[in-house]
C-alpha cells in the first residue's frame, strides 16, 4: 500500500466519514450519499481515491429490479502509526517492509515473470539484515560498556582490545 497515497486519502474528513460508514456492511453510492448529505457524483470521486489507496474494494451485486449496483466495502484492515517529535516525523505501517515483496507478488499472480526482481530483492534483504546485525552489535556492545563505565569497571572492546591498546 502506498503511505503518501493512504496518508493523502485519509486526510479528508469526509473520506473518514465513509469509512466509518462502511465499518458495519457494503454500501452503494446512493446510501453513502443520503447518509452524509453530499452529492453521489462527489461520493464517487471519494470512493474511487480511497479504492485506489487500497482502503476499499467494490463488487456489483444483482438486485431484484433494475441494474446490478455496485458495493463498497472496506477491503482489509489498515494500520499505520504517526511518531511526531523534536526533528522527527516518521509513519509506520505495520508490514511497510514487505510493500515491494507484496507488489511482485500481485504481478506474479497477473502471470508477469518477476523471478529476477524477486532475486535482487532477495539480495537486497540480505544485504539489510547483515547491516541490522551489525548495527544491532555496535549498539549492544555500547550498552554494555555504559553498564561496565556505571559500575567503575574497566571497559573490555572486543575480544582483543582495550581502551589501552592502540591498534
Amino acid at each position: 500500500m502506498d503511505l503518501e497515497l493512504l496518508l493523502d486519502v485519509m486526510g479528508c474528513k469526509t473520506r473518514r466519514d465513509i469509512l466509518d460508514f462502511l465499518r458495519d456492511e457494503p454500501r452503494f453510492v446512493s446510501q453513502i450519499s443520503r447518509e452524509l448529505e453530499i452529492g453521489q457524483k462527489a461520493i464517487i470521486e471519494h470512493l474511487r481515491a480511497m479504492e485506489q489507496a487500497g482502503l476499499l474494494s467494490s463488487k456489483f451485486q444483482k438486485i431484484e429490479r433494475g441494474r446490478p449496483r455496485k458495493y463498497y466495502d472496506i477491503s482489509d484492515d489498515v494500520e499505520f502509526q504517526i511518531f511526531i517529535s523534536q526533528g522527527t516525523i516518521r509513519v509506520k505501517s505495520p508490514g511497510h517492509e514487505f510493500q515491494e515483496l507484496q507488489i511482485l507478488e500481485e504481478r506474479a499472480r497477473m502471470g508477469e515473470d518477476v523471478s529476477s526482481e524477486l532475486e535482487q530483492l532477495i539480495q537486497n534483504y540480505d544485504k539489510a539484515k547483515e547491516h541490522t546485525e551489525i548495527l544491532l552489535k555496535q549498539i549492544n556492545e555500547r550498552k554494555r560498556a555504559l553498564k561496565v563505565r556505571s559500575l567503575n569497571l574497566p571497559v573490555m572492546f572486543g575480544e582483543k582490545e582495550s581502551p589501552d591498546e592502540k591498534p
